[in-house]
């Protein structure tokens, strides 16, 4: 449950991205619905690409896009409300009934209940412009056909009722502090309160702190009752499920909720032109420096603000961008970012720059602005044009052949008012020319268009109107649907059928696993691992060794940064040197670039300067983070290595010197002594075609050899003393718990399935549902997210039990009572045979999900090859779990967990630690 697309510096394009072709062969066609006769009160619409969509009386809109390829279903129920839709005093209403929303029905009392006992991966987002729910879970008619079943029942028949107001109000105001705690994320607050005067996108969808108290349940009730409506809403079914039988169900329990005799709100608040540049200021304790600029543009619908998210890539985007080059690489700035918000009107689009501490801020705007208007003089070249295209078309590629994304993804284009403008948004992005960009640039990005700070008082302003945008009607005339020619195997993700699908080799020192399936769109996924090196050798090269990674993609013997983005481009290439993904037609050469870069890394020093800079600068930035404070308090204590092992805890201050002391040179030598393939695994899955892959890795890696032979670094179980530290993170909104006990444990320990189980229970992986977040936030609504840890070796029995939970700092002593206290009641009464029972399916489960990955595959076959295991070890685990008793269970908790031998990190604001809570 959150708020949809907080994050400040990830670049946006648009609401999603884009792909090209369609299954035909394992994925049941439209035409075989056609066939059958549709159920009572069900009209098919229209289909694209593989997606039909179907029309009940009562006019809920159904998307089905079937897709065997992976044994999962997602279904995806978005709704035509967001932020945008709220009234005065109502400020994060939407964001705060998404949270209601999973408290129940009379008929289905305990929603986070069954998530947890089937094992699925649920949340809710809301945004400005709509709210959406989804399930993402194992294939099978029960899973689905429940999941249906309680969406149509929640749709009209939850509680929303005061007591879980009283509650829940305080877990959202939790999550609301918990973003006050982010420079960037008060900043953009700021940013959309000073751009607008009178629209709703002025209003941050968490809302106001006063509002997220105050809210009246009657009015989240009327706002329920008004927009969680079927003619409201959009239901989404993708992934492996019979179209027929899927059909049938949503009629029954959908179509069953009577068309709603209300109309929907009409709103006619629309922005004026603003009428010269806005500036401000936000001033809070902290240690980085952020400047954005934000120009007001068209609607998602226009094709300015098409032209507009090019602008910003070209402008912004790493390594390419005209203002990285400008600004980043010549060390004026530490990073420039991009992104927009707003798509159903108009909305911004913001270009910034993070800068270090210390120096000028107004230089960076005055050099930012500079580049911005050398820009509008100069329009985008066709390789700065061409890239754009080329990387969008990857993205909307990859997106569309993953069911499990575009089942959230599409909520974005669904908001705008048809579904299938994601498609036409994917189409249209070929057409757009460096002369439209130029042309929005010089419209929109002038300066009385600005909101960066103040406002300034001119004679003559330089005023922008913007156009408004056309109905979707006229957008998507003329569109013409393109033909459905995905493709992919039902593949059978059982321990079984992985090993006996996989095929092993040793090619020099690479153990080499290839396992061979039909994706959708020909991905394959590659993990590689390499080993050097022993204690001895790597002593005080703890940061020499991760720079020497870090800078492998930055330059070789043969290719600069921009041109290894490139080639990445070009390769379809996701990911990094060591896990990346590629198609079948460009494995062989991505294969090929990986190992020249690992072999022939040259390490550039402006490149070098940068990456050390942005180091430098991150660590400043979490010297008075709760989080960061109390985990680097908690690894100091926890620590057992001689200082100068390469696992051995720092400072934050030891840190940053260590990190001023690395030189070129450096990094330089360890790469010569250390880097090769002596020992290594390499895992590859996917479309792949086992000769000339195998050909290709013996090309790559075969007479490849580490200067430093490699030998396991020992670890051994130590006992730790208990302490209990406060630490003070002065001026921040929220703190944080954490405390941790080692435990003498490697996953060989006959006690270590009855400890995942254990440990799932009390708050490691049920969720909601979990005996920690019941109480900490079900039922005392003190933290918006916690939970524990269990960890342990594969090979020494060196493991941990660990403990963790954010809160307002004036609750952190109520959040340190319940987490005791609920504890102890777990170690005294122990776990229930229900709790086992949903621990048990909801854990087997999700197991069986991750191998559905193939990245997740490929990363486990190379800890496999590694610890000389099969799959079979993995279904045996899986066996011991299924077996499991509840005294088993109980008892193996009661034998490890020691609640006085947990070491208690707490960090926040002392003063307001002090305070009296709530």
């Amino acid at each position: 449950m959150s708020v949809a697309a907080r994050t400040l510096f990830h670049l946006t394009l648009k609401p999603l991205a884009r792909v090209g072709v369609s299954a035909a062969i394992f994925l049941i066609g439209a035409s075989s619905v056609l066939a059958q006769a549709l159920p009572k009160g069900v009209t098919q619409v229209t289909s694209v690409e593989g997606i039909t969509e179907y029309r009940l009386q009562n006019g809920l809109k159904v998307l089905l896009m079937p897709d065997a390829s992976k044994p999962t279903v997602t279904v995806n129920v978005t709704y035509l409300v967001g932020s945008r839709h709220e009234n005065y005093g109502e400020t994060g209403m939407a964001h705060l009934l998404e949270h209601l929303m999973f408290k129940g029905t009379p008929k289905n009392a305990k929603i986070t209940e069954e998530f947890n006992r089937r094992g699925m991966r649920m949340n809710g987002t809301t945004s400005l412009d709509r709210t959406n729910y989804y399930e993402l879970f194992a294939a099978g008619d029960d899973n689905l056909q429940w999941a249906l079943a309680m969406e149509a029942d929640r749709m009209v028949n939850s509680k929303i009722a005061k007591k879980d107001l009283d509650s829940e109000m305080t877990v959202v105001r939790n999550e609301y502090e918990s973003g006050e705690n982010s420079p960037g994320g008060v900043l953009m607050k700021r940013l959309q309160s000073v751009a607008y005067d009178w629209h709703n996108y002025g209003h941050s969808t968490i809302g106001n702190r006063s509002d997220i108290e105050n809210v009246k349940i009657a009015n989240l009730q009327n706002f329920y009752r008004t927009y969680y409506q079927p003619d409201n809403a959009v239901l989404l079914v993708a992934g492996k499920f019979e179209q027929g039988k899927t059909l049938n169900w949503i009629a029954s329990s959908f179509g069953a909720i009577a068309k709603p005799s209300r109309s929907l709100p009409e709103f006619w608040t629309s922005e004026p032109t603003q009428d010269g540049e806005r500036s401000f200021e936000v001033r809070r304790k902290g240690d980085l420096q952020l400047l954005m600029m934000a120009y007001k543009v068209p609607a998602a619908l226009h094709a300015d603000r098409e032209a507009m998210d090019f602008a910003g890539s070209i402008l912004t985007g790493a390594p390419h961008g005209r203002l990285h080059k400008q600004l980043v690489e010549t060390g004026k700035v530490v990073q420039v970012f991009s992104t927009g918000m707003g798509s159903v009107d108009s909305g911004l689009k913001i270009i910034g720059a993070v800068v270090k501490k210390g120096e000028s801020l107004a230089a960076a705007k005055e050099l930012l602005l500079a580049g911005i208007e050398d820009f509008k003089k100069n329009p985008p070249t066709k390789e700065e044009m061409d890239r754009v295209k080329r990387d969008s078309a990857n993205t909307y590629e990859k997106i569309l052949n993953n069911h499990e994304a575009i089942g959230v993804g599409m909520s974005e284009y669904i908001a705008m008012g048809d579904w299938r403008y994601l498609f036409k948004d994917r189409d249209g992005t070929d057409l757009v020319t460096s002369a439209q960009v130029q042309a929005a640039a010089q419209h929109y990005l002038v300066r009385d268009n600005r909101t960066v700070g103040m406002f300034v008082p001119e004679d003559t302003p330089q005023r922008a109107e913007i156009p408004m945008a056309p109905s979707i009607a006229t957008v998507m005339q003329g569109f013409s649907a393109k033909a459905n020619t995905l493709s992919a195997e039902v593949f059978d993700p059982s321990p079984a059928n992985i090993d006996a699908r996989s095929q092993h080799s040793v090619v020099g020192g690479v153990q080499l696993t290839l396992l061979p399936k039909k994706n959708r769109g020909e991905t394959v996924n590659v993990a590689l691992r390499l080993h050097w090196g022993d204690q001895a050798s790597l002593v005080g090269k703890k940061h020499i060794a991760s720079f020497a990674d870090s800078l492998l993609a930055t330059g070789t013997s043969k290719f600069s940064r921009a041109q290894l983005a490139d080639e990445f481009s070009k390769l379809k290439i996701s990911g990094g040197v060591y896990n990346f993904q590629t198609t079948r037609a460009n494995l062989s050469a991505a294969l090929a670039l990986m190992a020249h870069i690992l072999r022939d890394a040259s390490y550039p020093e402006s490149e070098f300067v940068q990456l050390r800079e942005k180091s430098l600068v991150g660590l400043e930035a979490s010297r008075n983070e709760p989080g960061s404070v109390a985990g680097t308090a908690m690894a100091l204590h926890f620590d057992r290595y001689p200082k100068g092992d390469s696992r051995a805890a720092e400072s934050l201050d030891d840190s940053i010197a260590s990190i001023r002391a690395v030189k070129l040179a450096d990094i330089k030598a360890f790469h010569q002594q250390f880097y090769g393939a002596s020992k290594a695994e390499l895992s590859i899955v996917g479309d792949l075609d086992i000769a000339s892959t195998q050909q290709a890795v013996a090309s790559a890696f075969g007479d490849w050899a580490s200067h430093s032979a490699y030998t396991r670094l020992q670890s051994h179980y130590d006992e730790i003393a208990p302490v209990r530290q406060i630490l003070n993170t002065p001026d921040k909104e929220n703190a944080y718990y954490s405390s941790m006990m080692n435990l003498a444990l490697n996953d060989q320990h006959p006690d270590y399935p009855a400890l995942q189980v254990a440990n799932y229970i009390f708050g490691g992986g049920s969720g909601l549902n979990s005996r920690l977040m019941e109480r900490l936030r079900q039922k005392d609504g003190l933290s918006y997210g916690g939970g524990s840890g269990l960890s342990a070796g594969s090979i020494d029995a060196v493991g941990s039990f660990s403990i963790s939970a954010i809160a307002a700092p004036q609750n952190l002593s109520k959040l340190e009572n319940a987490i005791q206290e609920e504890l102890a009641r777990a170690l005294k009464e122990g776990f229930s045979a229900e709790e086992l029972a949903r621990a048990k399916s909801g854990l087997l489960q999700q197991r069986q999900q991750g191998r559905s990955s193939d990245a997740s595959l490929a990363g486990g076959w190379n800890s496999n090859l590694y610890l000389q295991r099969t799959w079979a070890w993995s279904q045996a685990l899986d066996d011991k779990i299924a077996a499991l008793s509840l005294e088993q269970v109980n008892q193996a908790f009661r034998r490890h967990i020691t609640p006085e031998k947990l070491s208690v990190f707490m960090a926040g604001d002392v003063a307001k630690m002090q305070a009296v809570a709530k």
